[in-house]
């Protein structure tokens, strides 16, 4: 018999419905005789694992089942099978919706569950849907319940394959009792021994529907560039990215799309028409964000995210700069998305600048002291992958396939969206609008010097937005300013580097402390002193920065940048 925890059953693909059909309504099977009439019961199954696979890892496969009235975990061995015939462990437990197993019910299952996870959060790693039709199998000495499964397996919302599978599981009596039904199916020409379980073909299913999506898409993308402006022709990129596969599931590539050249410059001139202007700088960063991409799948390199942010952050200055230009309702979709997916770039990003200070600390200590501190950095670890994990899923989904797409058609069209000039008369060229952009920007900055000495880390923060629109302004248009524009810019990125530098601490400061509170009581001595050391030297090093900024802040806010400024914008 089955040991208790153990579950045995045999697994077959159906080649075909009427097969399925004939199968569900058959009344004996062999030996075996039907116990009642077929019930149909319609399931979502979610899997779950951490961000870095630990469970997978640990040889387990997490599901939560969610039924007409109670969800139900289920925690089972991914051993893989021989033959037909699957033999694994399986703990269940009652559960509900939330994804965190702190919130389940106590059961072997969750127990199981945080045992390899921790405190690392769960992510849904892939989604089936299934309608099954269930009846009951006896004879005199077994119960066998057999189940014929219309599978769904669904992928960023669509269904991309569905399959049928018979399931036949010993619910009571002797082992033996499957040998026998194993060769009655064993003569049936519809039936296909399975080893693998739904879970792994739905992942190679779900990670190849991704990759055909994306390409298409990107075909399409490619047959409406029926002309490349000067300075941007389209190029085929050399590497490509992996699809995230956990449980040892094949890994299969996604190729990284066609992307635009990424020019030296944006080639902005003082008789660009504003929205002109602005397309080139688009078109620009827009480029540097491809060339980006398939790095930051991959993740070999932490540049490559960087460098994405930083062009995705480009794109969002540059719609503050020269978004008046275009038509609001019609570039909006193209402005949201473009956030988002900064969004999900920052958070990795973010996390990354926090383990790399960490990582730097941590190689200083002594090696008990490196050892206690690694509670934290593990951490934070974790989250970061759990970010990552939610970035791949943005890069890979319909959404981002469609902003790829829409943007290459905006940025290489020109006149797309552009507002027409109210007159003749009106202000519309760089030359004619770019002064009055910059002083603003320049303004937002001065703003700030008969407060700065008593501000606060948010109103220091502000500051530091503020300085960044400056940049970007003044780098936006500097190849139409006149050639003090490069004196000017290194001194505003000192002023936002060490506002950045203030701003890394703080954050710092804050998850260290919340840290240490929310882990108070599972600390060792020696983790709480390792950790709390660096939040007081943190602490230290903001105070620092808070006391130092005016190096940096007279660089900008004194007479002699006014001066180089108003001699870049005559330029125009």
């Amino acid at each position: 018999m089955a040991a208790e925890g153990i579950e045995l059953e045999l697994k077959y693909r159906v080649t075909d419905a009427a097969a399925a059909a004939r199968l569900a309504a058959a009344r004996a099977i062999g030996p075996f005789r039907a116990a009642g009439r077929a019930r149909i019961v319609h399931v979502e199954d979610r899997y779950l694992d951490t961000a870095d696979g630990a469970l997978g890892r640990a040889g387990w496969a997490v599901r939560l089942r969610q039924g007409p009235a109670t969800t139900i975990v289920s925690v089972k061995s991914t051993t893989v099978a021989a033959d037909a015939l699957h033999r694994r462990e399986e703990l269940e437990g009652p559960a509900g919706p939330s994804l965190d197993p702190h919130a389940w019910s106590p059961s072997p299952a969750r127990s199981l569950v945080l045992e390899h996870a921790g405190n690392a959060p769960l992510v849904e790693i892939v989604t089936i849907r299934q309608q099954r039709r269930v009846r009951t199998l006896a004879d005199a000495s077994a119960e066998v319940e057999l189940s014929l499964d219309d599978v769904a397996v669904v992928v960023d919302g669509p269904v991309v394959e569905r399959f049928i599978e018979l399931e036949a599981e010993l619910r009571r009596g002797p082992a033996s009792a499957l040998d026998v039904l194993a060769a009655v199916f064993a003569g049936d020409p519809d039936l296909v021994p399975e080893r693998a379980s739904k879970l792994e073909r739905a992942l190679v299913t779900a990670a190849a529907a991704r990759s055909d999506r994306r390409t298409k898409a990107l075909a399409s993308a490619a047959s409406r560039l029926s002309s490349i402006p000067p300075g941007a022709p389209v190029a085929p990129a050399p590497t490509t990215g992996a699809a995230w596969a956990p449980l040892e599931s094949p890994v299969v590539e996604i190729p990284a799309p066609p992307r635009l050249i990424v020019g030296k410059t944006p080639g902005v001139t003082p008789d660009d028409v504003l929205a002109e202007a602005g397309r080139k700088v688009l078109r620009f960063h827009y480029a540097r964000m491809l060339a980006k991409e398939a790095g930051t799948r991959t993740g070999e390199q932490s540049e490559d995210l960087h460098g994405m942010r930083v062009a995705t952050r480009r794109m969002r200055a540059a719609w503050r700069v020269f978004g008046d230009g275009f038509r609001p309702r019609r570039t909006k979709r193209l402005r949201d998305r473009l956030r988002v997916v900064a969004g999900r770039l920052g958070a990795v990003r973010d996390l990354d600048v926090l383990l790399e200070a960490a990582a730097t600390h941590q190689a200083g200590l002594p090696p008990v002291e490196a050892a206690a501190f690694e509670r934290l950095v593990a951490t934070w670890r974790d989250e970061r992958e759990a970010a990552r994990i939610v970035l791949l899923r943005e890069l890979d989904s319909p959404a981002y396939i469609r902003l790829v797409e829409d943007y290459r058609a905006f940025v290489v069209a020109e006149g797309e969206a552009a507002l027409a000039p109210a007159s003749s008369v009106s202000p519309h060229r760089v030359r004619d609008t770019a002064g009055s952009r910059i002083w603003l920007a320049y303004e937002q900055v001065r703003a700030y010097e008969s407060v700065l000495r008593w501000a606060d880390i948010e109103t220091v923060h502000q500051l530091r937005i503020a300085a960044k629109w400056l940049r970007y302004t003044l780098e936006f248009f500097r190849e139409a300013l006149g050639p003090e524009v490069d004196l000017l810019i290194p001194r505003v990125v000192a002023l936002q580097d060490h506002l950045g530098w203030l701003h890394d601490a703080d954050v710092t400061i804050a998850l260290t402390r919340q840290f240490l509170v929310a882990n108070a009581g599972t600390l060792s001595r020696e983790e709480t002193h390792a950790i709390g050391s660096y939040l007081a030297g943190r602490e230290h090093e903001l105070a620092r920065l808070r006391r130092t900024i005016g190096a940096s802040w007279r660089g900008v806010s004194g007479i002699s940048f006014r001066r180089l400024l108003g001699r870049a914008v005559s330029g125009l």
